[in-house]
């Protein structure tokens, strides 16, 4: 069932979403060609851990429970990467999700980042996929019902002469990290029939585009978690926290934007240095 927040609620989720901003912010600083991804992923859980917040995917249940706090899909990795010893490369396509859950409320965003001499095709996808986001961002302000997001986000990531990824979508988001509705980046029949939302004051949602350079279709490998693109093509990935006030949509996940905003940032980040 479709839980609908306060405007309160949302306010309170923007603490959520800014350290979930600084942890990108992080990430955008120190990621590097000759560093791990598990190097990457311990920077974002000290993070949390020294600002008194749980990530929410370490442990989350599957055939084996997720054994990081992010996850981290390099090049043709769409979602669900698991940090290792993995080395990021010169060129890589380093695609980060994460989320942490502080005082009770959730947030949940993945960037796109591009190391060192990328290729052309990466650039554009990770600046469509992007785009994307921000169309459904633009379009949450006036459309009814969320098919009408998800039709046009379709729409513009095929007219680039990418695809959708089909088999993951958006999700509800709360003070637990996946609520309902379910968020497709596209449009299908039964969705249509059964499954689409309003946008009305109250909704939080995590919107999360992942394109592809070539075709849709993707494959789990053996660690039971990582997808790729079955053709080999490169992905990317990008996610905002959302909610839905009277005056239109509030990018929770998004950077802060006054001074007292500026101020628990910038706490986040002395607890991460100092250990505070």
């Amino acid at each position: 069932m479709l839980s609908l927040k306060t405007e309160k609620d949302i306010w309170k989720m923007r603490k959520a979403g800014l350290l979930t901003w600084s942890a990108h912010e992080l990430v955008r600083k120190i990621v590097r060609a000759g560093m791990t991804t598990a190097e990457l992923d311990a920077e974002v859980e000290k993070l949390f851990e020294r600002n008194f917040a749980v990530g929410m995917f370490k442990g989350v249940p599957g055939r084996v429970p997720f054994p990081a706090v992010t996850c981290i899909s390099i090049n043709e990795q769409v979602v669900h990467g698991i940090p290792s010893d993995r080395v990021i490369k010169d060129g890589d396509l380093v695609s980060v999700d994460l989320g942490c859950k502080i005082d009770g409320w959730c947030g949940d965003s993945a960037y796109s980042s591009l190391v060192g001499n990328v290729s052309d095709e990466a650039r554009k996808l990770v600046q469509v996929t992007r785009d994307t986001l921000g169309l459904a961002i633009k379009l949450l302000a006036k459309a009814r019902y969320w098919s009408d997001v998800a039709r046009e986000m379709a729409r513009y990531v095929h007219s680039q002469g990418f695809s959708v990824v089909e088999q993951f979508v958006g999700h509800g988001i709360g003070r637990t990290m996946h609520e309902a509705p379910q968020v497709p980046n596209f449009v299908y029949p039964d969705f249509l029939r059964y499954e689409d939302f309003q946008i009305k004051p109250g909704l939080v949602i995590a919107v999360e585009p992942m394109v592809n350079a070539g075709g849709k279709r993707v494959k789990q490998l053996s660690d039971y978690w990582t997808i790729v693109t079955e053709d080999g093509s490169l992905s990317a990935h990008e996610e905002h926290t959302i909610g839905i006030l009277k005056t239109g949509p509030l990018v929770l996940t998004g950077p802060p934007e006054t001074e007292e905003e500026r101020k628990m940032v910038e706490t986040f980040f002395d607890r991460y240095e100092n250990n505070k």
